[in-house]
């Protein structure tokens, strides 16, 4: 029922509580416009939206997306929604929409911007707040597999690749692949791995950003 509004029933709660979150994939774009590669940054987008529900104990429920262009290139816009869907099946999270949006002259030629949103839900007496936290606790950290979608204006800074983009295509055996292998590696999903110790932590962060 309704054009643009999905639905989906909620069961098997008690007394559930929704978590919601939406995030982008940030200027982690341009690099994958200048290498032409755009098959992670569909799983991007699932997955920083995913990791920031689960850090509360939710499971996440569905996933809508929303991608701008300037003129829409389907090939492109193809390839990210195969990621989405890939990392949705992955994070056990139904698709259930999204929206593309053609805005010629507000996006140069090859430009675009996309963004996730996802709602999760967990039962009231289970969400993971922190709140008995007490020293002595033992704090495990789960290895990032990089960047994931955060610091890349100041990678790109860094290495210069706004003037000279070509160095994405060189081989580096330091990361047995090419730059653009490396920076442009999927954003992690950490639900599989939490999901199964999640009513017995205390406290999750997703460490992104700063």
């Amino acid at each position: 029922a309704g054009g643009f509004g999905a639905m989906y029933s909620l069961a098997g709660f008690r007394e559930p509580v929704l978590v919601a979150s939406t995030d982008g994939v940030g200027s982690k774009l341009k690099l994958a416009v200048a290498v032409k590669r755009y098959r992670t940054i569909g799983e991007d987008l699932v997955n920083a939206c995913v990791n920031d529900v689960i850090v509360s104990g939710a499971k996440p429920l569905f996933f809508l997306d929303y991608i701008a262009v300037g003129a829409l290139d389907a090939p492109v816009v193809e390839e990210i929604l195969e990621g989405i869907a890939r990392a949705c099946v992955e994070a056990e999270c139904a698709l259930v929409g999204g929206e593309t949006a053609q805005m010629p002259g507000l996006y140069a030629e090859g430009e675009f911007d996309v963004a996730g949103f996802v709602v999760g839900a967990v039962e009231k007496s289970e969400i993971v707040d922190g709140s008995t936290v007490v020293e002595g606790d033992v704090l495990l950290g789960i290895p990032s597999s990089g960047l994931h979608t955060n610091g890349y204006s100041l990678a790109r800074d860094i290495l210069g690749l706004d003037d000279d983009p070509s160095s994405l295509l060189e081989y580096y055996p330091e990361v047995d692949g090419t730059l653009g292998d490396a920076l442009l590696a999927p954003h992690r999903p950490y639900y599989q791995m939490v999901r199964p110790i999640t009513t017995l932590v205390k406290a999750m962060a997703h460490i992104t950003g700063g």
